[in-house]
């Protein structure tokens, strides 16, 4: 027996060593971490316990037969991060480059079955080169089937994707179906069809990181949810985003006793945002005063900047913020920006997270391209997603409020259950100048001087629908709030809406816009 123990521990010892030093040393080389160095890193120290250590692919052909490492190129198992469950695969380049055969595919769809069934979330480390070309078709075919539990398991528990190396063809179709995409620069990529293909069939020569790195897919495609410089950077703020997540849609966020007091006065925003609604300022410090501790994760934060969407905590319970940024396209609204808040209300609403929505927009961004390129349809979905939600949402309006900015961003009339306003607030159909002369028009012309009579029909309308508490006045705010006061009421609405109980139609899902 106990010549069979050692024989056990020396296999598993070969097992998480890997298939050779000289292969560790390449992969460190590139600055990279092998998977197991990965894995302690995002787990909570010795609490890993690892799955199928010892399968072994049952391929032949192409000198497959000869070349059978254990774990077969992905470690599986779950472990804890701050003291929760979290379900894990992590591929390891140094096997057939990580890439996924018919055995390791089995072994992640078991993994992922067993996440699902114990309602706890999931992170995938992906290091890998796609499919395994020398096993062909069923290689591939195992893709389809991580596909269907990515989608089954959609908005029941957190996926969580972490790319640390290449990603190319359908392999790149699991991260895009999970709710965050962790990306490392200079060292990890996705695409469809990569450069040589590209290159090939349009001409155009590329690199690697020009096709598909972590700052084109954090910027420009809006793939990558978050970039970070290096992989245990990457990999710890992972963990602080799971500790902002439920662990399934049946619960709520974790909450943390605050060292900041729920009746803390905003003194510096009245300093922070301009009355002149023609000045910018930066929306992320107003955020800051007012959630705990000034903390804050920002997601898609290079992504359509003109829009801020954000987790953070008020008297220790998790919320999400959407904001317009007045410091980048003066917080309009345009088809990026419609998706990113779209795609973060649906997020909360699916896991259970207040929804805090900053309005201050003079509407949607005007243009042909915009037009052209279906900004009806794409800001369809944020009404979509908002008028969807039903976890406790609140609408505070800090200036600009006009149009159909104002209705999608979360009005009342589109369910919100608390409007709140501040006394800069201008809630209205269009700005001032542009309803002045539209209603106008003739009687300006028409006057000896144009100019003033202008300025004086300006005035009027200002004076009579756009002061700051007209809409108060028609009960479309609930209140005119001080801003120094905004935390604590914000707090006190989220305490009384906390026990919320919505429904929606029975039906088998909706049909959201294209």
């Amino acid at each position: 027996m106990r010549g069979r123990i050692a024989e056990l521990h020396e296999i598993k010892e070969r097992a998480r060593r890997g298939p050779s030093a000289r292969a560790t040393v390449a992969q460190h080389a590139k600055g990279k971490l092998t998977v197991r160095e990965r894995i302690e890193l995002l787990l909570d120290e010795g609490s890993f316990t690892e799955i199928e250590p010892l399968l072994q692919h049952q391929a032949s052909g192409f000198g497959l037969e000869k070349k059978k490492p254990y774990t077969d190129g992905v470690v599986t198992g779950w472990g804890t991060v701050d003291g929760r469950t979290v379900y894990v695969y992590a591929h390891d380049f140094r096997i057939f480059g990580g890439a996924l055969g018919q055995s390791q595919a089995a072994k992640i769809l078991r993994v992922m079955d067993m996440a699902i069934a114990a309602e706890a979330p999931l992170v995938s480390l992906h290091d890998g080169a796609g499919a395994r070309i020398q096993e062909g078709l069923p290689a591939l075919i195992g893709y389809g089937a991580i596909f269907q539990r990515n989608a089954r398991a959609s908005g029941v528990i957190p996926q969580i994707s972490v790319m640390l190396g290449p990603c190319a063809g359908g392999a790149a179709y699991s991260p895009a179906l999970t709710d965050f995409v962790f990306m490392v620069r200079n060292s990890s990529q996705m695409f469809i069809t990569g450069p040589d293909v590209v290159r090939a069939v349009t001409g155009e020569t590329v690199s690697r990181d020009e096709l598909g790195g972590a700052d084109v897919h954090a910027k420009v495609s809006g793939v990558a949810t978050f970039a970070y410089d290096d992989e245990r950077t990457c990999i710890q703020q992972v963990r602080s985003l799971l500790s902002l997540l439920p662990s399934n849609n049946r619960e709520t966020p974790p909450r943390i006793p605050p060292a900041d007091s729920p009746n803390r006065r905003c003194e510096a925003l009245p300093n922070l945002v301009p009355t002149n609604g023609n000045q910018s300022y930066d929306m992320r410090k107003v955020i800051e005063e007012i959630v705990d501790d000034g903390d804050h994760l920002e997601v898609h934060q290079l992504w359509a900047p003109n829009v801020v969407c954000t987790f953070a905590r008020l008297d220790g319970q998790v919320i999400g913020v959407v904001a317009n940024q007045p410091h980048y396209l003066a917080g309009v609204l345009d088809i990026e920006a419609s998706e990113k808040a779209a795609h973060f209300v649906q997020l909360c609403d699916a896991f259970n997270i207040p929804l805090i929505t900053l309005l201050d927009a003079p509407g949607f961004l005007p243009g042909i391209e915009q037009e052209h390129r279906g900004l009806i349809r794409h800001g369809a979905k944020l009404l979509y997603a908002y008028c969807n939600a039903t976890v406790p949402r609140i609408q505070l309006i800090l200036r600009k409020a006009y149009g159909s900015a104002y209705l999608l961003m979360d009005s009342r009339s589109v369910g919100a259950d608390l409007s709140f306003a501040w006394p800069t607030n201008e809630i209205a159909v269009m700005g001032a100048e542009g309803a002045v002369n539209v209603i106008f028009r003739s009687q300006i012309a028409a006057a000896d001087d144009p100019g003033a009579m202008r300025s004086r029909l300006l005035r009027e309308y200002k004076d009579e629908l756009m002061h700051p508490y007209y809409s108060a006045q028609l009960g479309i705010v609930d209140d005119v709030i001080d801003p120094m006061e905004t935390r604590s009421i914000l707090i006190r609405s989220l305490a009384a809406l906390r026990a919320k109980r919505a429904s929606l139609p029975s039906r088998k899902h909706g049909i959201p816009p294209v």
